[in-house]
């Protein structure tokens, strides 16, 4: 008991990241076919996630007496689950590469202690989205075209998200991110009306949220939930309208 009560506080509660970690992973499977791998694929996901979780912790605070116990727990639980996919479908290491220079921008940020700044968001968010690919393709997918395209929606939908979510937070007292949030969601509402047409109604309501929630007196936690919310509602447009 008082082992899992020690590991709760290793496991990341950010809402938002969350959303990441699933909504790709997701788009990826809409785009093709559910596989048996697909459940391998994810554990070992949500596993890598867990991990690097710690992992920047450690080497932001330089603690890793801290946090090591869940790096090892994180990291021998991972080992089995990546060992087989990489035994069932080699050519699933390809799709790490890209991953690697994403990750070293985390790691930089987190060593100068700023793993708030906007330019580490958007390397976790394009690191995130990237999963799109991987899942496609164990689920034979063969139109890449749309998953490129599935994966530039949740890229552009996260990156509003980052900068939505600090005007809530971080930024609350800064009108020049309120603005550039709701200019940022005005353009992916245009864009989106070319590229995503189907999509046009719930970007609409991501500007609206954008626009809107900011200024009420809506809490850090309540805006976590919702944000599940609107991933939730992106999620089911693009099953029903997209596809």
């Amino acid at each position: 008991m008082q082992r899992c009560i020690i590991m709760k506080r290793f496991i990341p509660n950010q809402h938002g990241a969350w959303s990441m970690l699933v909504l790709p992973f997701l788009f990826g499977m809409a785009a093709s076919q559910a596989t048996f791998l697909h459940i391998p694929l994810f554990l070992c996901w949500l596993l890598i996630y867990l991990f690097i979780f710690p992992l920047l912790q450690g080497v932001k605070t330089r603690r890793f007496d801290r946090y090591g116990p869940p790096l090892k727990v994180y990291g021998l639980l991972l080992l089995p689950f990546a060992a087989y996919l990489i035994v069932a479908e080699p050519k699933l290491l390809w799709f790490a590469l890209p991953a690697l220079p994403l990750f070293a921008v985390n790691l930089y940020y987190a060593r100068a202690k700023n793993e708030r700044a906007l330019p580490n968001d958007i390397a976790g968010i394009l690191l995130f989205c990237l999963m799109v690919f991987p899942v496609f393709y164990i689920g034979g997918g063969t139109d890449w075209g749309m998953a490129a395209e599935l994966f530039l929606l949740a890229l552009l939908y996260f990156v509003g998200t980052a900068l939505y979510v600090k005007t809530i937070i971080r930024e609350k007292n800064n009108p020049r991110y309120y603005y550039a949030s709701v200019i940022y969601h005005g353009v992916f509402l245009l864009a989106g009306v070319v590229l995503f047409p189907s999509l046009t109604v719930p970007l609409m309501i991501l500007l609206l949220r954008a626009a809107g929630l900011p200024k009420t007196r809506i809490t850090p936690k309540r805006t976590g939930i919702l944000e599940i919310g609107f991933s939730v509602m992106l999620y089911i447009s693009v099953w029903v309208l997209y596809f």
